[in-house]
């Protein structure tokens, strides 16, 4: 037989093996079919939803259903937004399939949809119907790895089913970490709408007024000589257009804190937000409260005809008592960590408030020739 004839039957027999191994390591599934699209989860009451967990087994992500609401279990269990839960249950119900790819649990792993090393994974419980302490599993996602690298479009499966499919588009992202599910902001105060800015330390306070200008601040008795720095001012006086935490304890949790610093804003309709503030070592925790100060009830005398500039007058009054009302029970019980940026201009004293002096140079004269004036 010839060189040549031996190097072709070399070459086939090779890619017989390379298919020999392909053939094997799909031997267990069943089929690669071509299906119609359709939703990996079906059936799936969102009402019946009593905990949903994101991540892997005891380092996951727990959100507990409160009533109509869910919480954060990492986070003492603060209340969780409405707008995120739906979007990470919507998310899930979403996602759809286009190819059975296998439902051979021993694919599981080679696949990334095995619990231990999934790319991500969400689970879906129900109050048991035997004790109503006890949660059973309804269903769940498991995204595994892509199918090509780059594509984004990967393996999935239900975590009550041994089949694997393809998914039919990029699974969206789903948001991990536990305070991307609870409302970061504190308040949202228009300056516009500040009287007066009040803050206090153990050995300071000091009284903010807005100036003649959405630029300028006056500092209430202003020591003669003294000159107000505004750019320092205007930060103390807007720091709560858009008060952010980064962190949330219950507060019975820090209970070693000492709330010694207090800064406090009116508005212009009475609201007033009062903002307790607490040192520990680099970090910065705040207590929040708000109430409305005109207590002057809203009435209408029978047989009273009201205009409606009237009628707005009293609408703005109720509604700005019922939202201090609501930011009150929102956050009563609440121990908030702060960045420590906005922090500083809530804290800040009224000596950091003032322009440095800048130094005096006497003028220096240069010394005299002696030797030659004696010339």
């Amino acid at each position: 037989m010839s060189n040549r004839n031996l190097l072709i039957l070399a070459f086939t027999a090779a890619a017989m093996v390379a298919l020999a191994v392909v053939v094997a390591g799909i031997g267990d599934r069943p089929y690669a079919r071509k299906d119609q699209i359709a939703y990996l989860i079906q059936g799936l009451d969102p009402d019946q939803v009593a905990r949903i967990t994101i991540g892997q087994p005891g380092q996951e992500l727990i959100l507990n259903r409160r009533g109509a609401n869910f919480v954060v279990a990492s986070l003492d269990n603060y209340p969780a937004r409405t707008s995120e839960i739906n979007k990470l249950i919507t998310t899930c119900l979403d996602i759809q399939t286009t190819e059975l790819y296998t439902d051979n649990p021993a694919n599981h792993k080679a696949l990334g949809v095995s619990e231990p090393n999934a790319r991500l994974m969400v689970k879906f419980y129900k109050t048991a119907e035997a004790d109503k302490t006890d949660l059973s599993l309804i269903t769940g996602v498991i995204v595994g790895r892509e199918q090509q690298k780059g594509r984004g479009i990967g393996y999935i499966r239900r975590v009550d089913d041994n089949k694997v499919y393809l998914a039919a588009a990029q699974i969206p992202m789903i948001k991990e970490l536990a305070m991307d599910y609870v409302e970061q902001g504190l308040t949202s105060v228009k300056r516009e709408d500040i009287n007066s800015i009040a803050v206090s330390s153990p050995n300071d306070t000091y009284l903010l007024l807005p100036g003649d200008d959405d630029k300028t601040v006056i500092l209430q008795d202003l020591a003669e000589g003294k000159k107000l720095n505004n750019v320092a001012a205007n930060r103390v006086f807007t720091a709560l257009a858009n008060l952010i935490f980064e962190d949330v304890n219950a507060e019975s949790s820090k209970r070693g804190l000492l709330f010694d610093r207090r800064y406090l804003c009116r508005l212009k309709d009475t609201t007033v937000y009062s903002i307790w503030l607490a040192k520990d070592g680099d970090l910065w925790f705040a207590r929040c409260d708000a109430r409305f100060a005109d207590q002057t009830p809203v009435t209408k005398t029978q047989g009273e005809v009201e205009s409606d500039e009237q009628l707005k007058i009293k609408e703005t009054k109720l509604i700005a008592r019922d939202a201090a009302e609501e930011f009150s029970d929102t956050h009563k019980g609440w121990v908030y960590q702060i960045p420590d940026y906005m922090a500083v201009n809530l804290t800040k004293t009224s000596a950091e408030l003032l322009e440095t002096a800048k130094p005096v140079h006497a003028e220096v004269n240069e010394p005299m020739d002696t030797n030659a004036a004696d010339e």
